[in-house]
């Protein structure tokens, strides 16, 4: 494919340059908006109640096998199943099972959300509608401190703060019965009216007959490669092993800065920080999360006008400085002096302001736009799935590491950390802002092979 025709595309520069009146814009078209504010549902099931890896591992191929829709719907049922498993669960078993089954619609829902809604975005806009998603998953973390503080003091409050959780997966459930299946999904499965109907409530008729066109000449290649797809073929690829280092790179690296230590432990570290009420600390933790859905929503924008990768190295950057800060109080912290307990404080709500608009949603941007059709629910699993396991190792080793050589020096491991993620985005992360689905083929194309001279043009023309 010559980059004439690539840049010829729906979507791409050169067409958008061609016609700058069908360009998208966030505000635009009230249906996408509704279609990500519904599937970005599933975020908040992430931030309320982050779980299993089974779910990660299977979600790519539930996506593959039924469909976007359906893997949602049915990752709602689960959750929901599991919520009000766990809220009258009689017994520690009945309880760990219902957590399995938060843990695997979760790990489900984590997969699926940003790939629905990429597939059903104009590339224009496509980061600011999955960083959407991310949004929803710091709602979640927001709205489950307030749920925490308002049982705090009320008979039984664990079952009601575990059975509360069932509530936006049954909203979800019943607002997706009425949504539509991705269209590209649609296009694959040669479900061509369907997939037009679709489009048709997305772009006006201008674009909406190039996208047709567009999209009916690549599903039909498309159908013949996934014919043939097996999992052991993503590492057969180069280039799809290029991209699964970088999407799976970006999910190990977003969890191993410490993002989940400070929203997990949050009311512990403040606590460590010299503040003992309980319900001070857990006000603390709620005004860290708000700042956290705060920043995501300033990300939101930033993410197609600055692009991802300068988005990720800026707030890396910032998280960097910001650890220290918080290793340089706990290092200096002693009963009599509070003002190394105010500096660890002002080093979680900095943590959070950096962190909240680029290493938030980056990753999850990323990995929604990075993999080839036929490959992107297998690899966007198995990076999820990273992600998860990524995520257990650090919520379970940080309280741990902190007792043994205290949390000023696991702060200080974090930093290091930081800027490992640093030179990994610096060096093998591209930039992918506006650009198709196509676009973003070559460039790996031209990673994994080094000699096509459109795809050469094309990284070179895209890079910071």
């Amino acid at each position: 494919m010559t980059m004439s025709t690539i840049q010829s595309t729906p979507g791409s520069s050169g067409y958008l340059d061609l016609f700058p009146d069908r360009k998208m814009s966030f505000f635009k078209n009230p249906y996408i908006l509704g279609l990500t504010a519904v599937a970005g549902i599933g975020g908040m099931l992430f931030g309320y109640d982050t779980g299993a890896i089974v779910g990660a591992a299977g979600g790519g191929w539930m996506n593959d096998a039924y469909g976007r829709k359906k893997a949602t719907l049915i990752a709602d049922v689960i959750f929901i199943m599991g919520a009000i498993g766990m809220a009258a669960a009689p017994d520690p078993y009945l309880l760990i099972l219902g957590r399995f089954l938060v843990g695997m619609g979760v790990g489900v829902a984590s997969v699926t959300s940003p790939v629905y809604i990429a597939e059903a975005s104009p590339s224009e806009i496509r980061g600011s509608l999955v960083s959407t998603n991310v949004l929803m998953i710091t709602a979640g973390q927001f709205l489950s401190y307030i749920v925490n503080l308002a049982f705090t003091r009320v008979p039984g409050t664990w079952r009601w703060m575990l059975g509360v959780s069932a509530v936006p997966a049954i909203v979800q459930f019943l607002l997706m019965l009425f949504l539509p299946e991705s269209p590209r999904w649609l296009f694959i499965k040669n479900r061509k009216n369907e997939a037009v109907h679709v489009l048709s409530n997305i772009y006006d008729f201008a674009r909406l007959e190039d996208e047709v066109d567009f999209l009916t000449t690549q599903s039909d290649q498309e159908r013949q490669r996934r014919n043939s797809i097996k999992f052991g073929d993503v590492f057969k690829s180069k280039e799809i092993k290029l991209a699964l280092l970088v999407g799976a790179g970006l999910q190990a690296f977003q969890q191993f800065t410490g993002i989940n230590t400070v929203m997990y432990y949050s009311p512990t570290i403040v606590q460590m920080a010299g503040f003992n009420s309980n319900e001070l600390a857990l006000l603390l933790s709620l005004v860290v999360a708000g700042m956290n859905a705060v920043g995501t929503i300033l990300g939101i924008y930033l993410i197609d006008h600055a692009g991802r990768k300068m988005l990720a190295l800026s707030s890396l950057g910032g998280v960097f400085a910001s650890l220290v800060v918080l290793s340089v109080s706990f290092l200096n912290q002693s009963s009599s002096n509070e003002l190394y307990g105010w500096l660890a404080v002002l080093g979680l709500v900095l943590y959070i302001a950096f962190f909240s608009p680029g290493m938030g949603p980056v990753p999850w941007t990323v990995n929604s736009e990075i993999y080839p059709e036929e490959y992107r629910g297998i690899c966007g699993g198995m990076s999820a799935t990273v992600c998860w396991v990524s995520n257990l190792i650090v919520s379970q080793s940080f309280l741990s590491i902190a007792e043994a050589i205290g949390i000023g020096s696991t702060f200080l491991i974090l930093a290091a950390i930081s800027v490992l993620a640093f030179l990994f985005v610096l060096l093998y992360v591209p930039e992918t802002k506006g650009l198709t689905f196509d676009e973003v083929e070559l460039i790996w194309k031209e990673r994994a092979w080094g000699n096509n001279t459109d795809s050469r043009n094309l990284l070179a023309e895209n890079q910071p």
